[in-house]
Formats: C-alpha cells, sequence, structure tokens
C-alpha cells in the first residue's frame, strides 16, 4: 500500500526537494507538485490523494485558505520556514509540522506518522464499516461496501467487483443501484456503479481505480467532480 500525495509549494526549490525525498520513499506515490492552491484543489478534486505536503505562505491563496476550500481533507503535512504557525496548524489536525530545512530522517518520520495513522484508520473501517449482503452462486454473501470497487452490467446479471473476487448477482443494475448508500456510489455510465471512494483519478472517458479503466459517460463527468466534492 502506497499513499497518494501531492507537494504545494510556491518554491520551485523547495518542491524539487521534496518531491526527490517522496520519490525515494516507499510509501509514497507521487500524483503531481504545484506552485499554487488553485491548481492543488483542482488535483485534489480529480483525484484521490490521502496526503498533502503543503506550504503555508503562498501568493494569493494560503495554505490555510486551501483547506478551508476543501470538503474532504487528505491527512496535512505542514511545510514551512517559520515555527509561528505551529498552534495553527495542528487547529486543522495536521499530522505532522516540519520546518524548513528539512532533512531525511524528520521527513521519514512524518511519512511513517502519516501511514500509520492511514492504516490505523483502514483497519477500523475494515472492522466498522458497512455492508451490503448479495446473493451469488447460491450463496448469501456479507461484502464490505469499502471493498467494492465497481459494479457493471452483465447480461441478465450484474458483476460485483472487489479487491479480491467478482461476484455475478441476479439483479438489474437499477435495482441494485437503489441498496448502495448514494454518497459512496454514483452511476458513471448505463453499464457502471463505481465507489467514489476508490477513484483515483478520471478524464473526460474514463475513471482510474487502481490498474483498471471504467468508462465514463460524456454527460457524467461534472457529477462526479461535485460527488467528489462531497465524499
Amino acid at each position: 500500500m502506497k499513499l497518494n500525495c501531492i507537494v504545494v509549494d510556491d518554491s520551485a526549490v523547495q518542491r524539487i526537494t521534496i518531491t526527490k525525498l517522496v520519490s525515494e520513499s516507499l510509501s509514497l506515490n507521487l500524483i503531481g507538485d504545484f506552485a499554487n492552491a488553485l491548481d492543488a484543489k483542482n488535483c485534489i478534486n480529480h483525484n484521490l490523494i490521502d496526503l498533502i505536503f503543503l506550504d503555508i505562505e503562498m501568493p494569493l491563496i494560503s495554505g490555510f485558505d486551501l483547506l478551508d476550500g476543501l470538503k474532504t481533507k487528505p491527512q496535512i503535512i505542514f511545510i514551512t520556514s517559520k515555527a509561528d504557525y505551529a498552534l495553527r496548524a495542528f487547529e486543522y489536525e495536521a499530522t505532522d509540522y516540519l520546518q524548513k530545512p528539512i532533512t531525511k530522517e524528520r521527513f521519514n518520520k512524518a511519512v511513517k506518522k502519516a501511514f500509520d495513522l492511514h492504516a490505523l484508520r483502514c483497519d477500523y473501517q475494515e472492522k466498522n464499516g458497512e455492508c451490503i449482503v448479495i446473493k451469488s452462486n447460491l450463496k448469501k454473501l456479507k461484502v464490505l461496501l469499502s471493498k467494492i470497487k465497481w459494479i457493471e452490467a452483465y447480461g441478465d446479471y450484474i458483476k460485483v467487483v472487489t479487491d479480491n473476487e467478482c461476484y455475478l448477482v441476479l439483479s438489474t443494475m437499477k435495482g441494485f443501484e437503489k441498496e448502495l448508500p448514494a454518497e459512496k456510489f454514483i452511476r458513471v455510465h448505463k453499464s457502471y456503479i463505481i465507489n467514489l471512494e476508490r477513484v483515483e483519478r478520471f478524464n473526460s472517458k474514463f475513471v482510474e481505480i487502481g490498474k483498471d479503466k471504467v468508462p465514463l459517460s460524456r454527460n457524467k463527468k461534472e457529477e462526479i467532480v461535485k460527488a467528489i466534492e462531497n465524499t
């Protein structure tokens, strides 16, 4: 497991330094680096981001302003040259606060803290997560909603695709959609329903879930942007 992360800093030198540290980490997957908060926000709204390395003092929109504008906040590791913001940073439930210049040892310590927290949250969700009961191959099965990647039309059946298995269920897409929480699942194509929490990125044609691409109807792009903003 790797954490999808972005780097946001108006200093090109600092971005290069941090992205190099990210690339050397086995726990991180760099989605992008940005010189301003607006570009960063656009990326967050279109990708599943687990962690942000965030500078505080930036022109026009500060790091705090960026977070105030997000409906769903990834983990935050603040990066700044001043210690003055530490108290306010932790009011934003920051995972850590790194003061420039950053050493590799201190960076790795912060990443470990973020990784451990992410793993803890995933374990909690798995143990206490919502489930759905499906009937497949003449058996009733309980499936965690968090494990479902997408649902696909398959003739007279639907295919429920999870992390480890694919289940064929005798149902219509419309009927099965009613069984799913609307805030977590969305119909992106006449033949596909996706788990919003599993989306890593998307464009005008496809939604990417891991290494798989799910077709996206042309008229669904705006809808998925709004849905991801609200998750």
